[in-house]
């Protein structure tokens, strides 16, 4: 079996040696993260629906791909078989420490009194992170700027240099950091908060009317694939995502695990799409 995907690699790789063991045959990680993951979907959504070549995608390339690039080359509904929900990653506003932010509350009001002047990192154009920056500035009228980075280890390195005020990452990224008195974490960019750190408020508590852009991964084959072969591997991979040694795993990568039925990713990939396009509208963001 050959499992194709971009971000998340421990994941899938974690996942892929559970389900090895159930299949009695390897599966192969063979990661093609380029271009926001969308070169393995596209791979994965030209294979043959025999079971042997499945993908393993975040948001970034099943949902706002779709809305950030011009001729996405295919359709993440049409072109694919939902399989399994994976988890949901733990995201977070982080500060630096000479800036002086302690809350989203000081966030919003620092750059409300320097319009286009605050500096924000994120991993990249068209990530979860970069999205859910241009939702806070939507929602609240304040203007900021957005540094990209490739690596999302960046924007903490950048954080704890104070070259940026703040930025935004995944929890398993910038919990050490945090931990070890070099940043801050100021918020969970996620609609609950976090179990380990349920001190912390969410972004929607500090801001009325924001709700969190779509931050999960999962696995899919390409279209067509027969029901027995989807059943089968959905219950390998919920099988290993309920384990208690790969749940604690997942855990301390920062990530919730939420397996699901293909129904429930179905409808996961629905709202994510209906959610992001509103997004997008009201942030004006045009496809590049």
């Amino acid at each position: 079996m050959l499992a194709l995907g971009g971000g998340g690699e421990t994941l899938a790789r974690l996942v892929g040696q559970k389900m090895s063991e159930a299949l009695g045959q390897p599966v192969l990680i063979d990661t093609q993260p380029a271009v926001a993951g969308s070169i393995g979907a596209n791979t994965v959504a030209r294979a043959a629906p025999d079971g042997y070549t499945i993908l393993y995608a975040a948001t970034n390339s099943q949902v706002y791909r779709i809305f950030l690039a011009k001729n996405v080359p295919y359709d993440p509904v049409k072109d694919f078989t939902p399989i399994a929900m994976l988890s949901e990653a733990v995201l977070v506003v982080a500060t630096s420490l000479p800036s002086g932010i302690t809350s989203m509350k000081e966030l919003v009001e620092r750059a409300r009194q320097q319009p286009g002047k605050l500096f924000y990192g994120t991993s990249g154009v068209g990530t979860t992170h970069h999205l859910s920056a241009e939702l806070l500035q939507n929602v609240t009228g304040i203007k900021m700027v957005h540094v990209p980075y490739k690596d999302p280890n960046q924007v903490a390195t950048e954080l704890i240099a104070n070259r940026i005020p703040t930025g935004w990452g995944i929890f398993g990224t910038m919990y050490p950091h945090y931990t070890a008195g070099k940043l801050r974490i100021i918020a969970i960019n996620n609609t609950k908060r976090y179990a380990k750190t349920p001190d912390i408020p969410t972004v929607g508590e500090a801001v009325p009317g924001y709700e969190p852009p779509p931050g999960w991964n999962g696995w899919f084959g390409p279209a067509g694939m027969p029901r027995p072969i989807v059943q089968r591997l959905n219950a390998e991979i919920t099988k290993a995502v309920t384990a208690p040694d790969l749940r604690d795993k997942i855990d301390a990568l920062g990530f919730i695990p939420t397996p699901s039925t293909p129904e429930e990713l179905a409808a996961a990939l629905k709202r994510s799409l209906e959610r992001t396009a509103k997004i997008v509208k009201a942030a004006g963001i045009e496809p590049e």
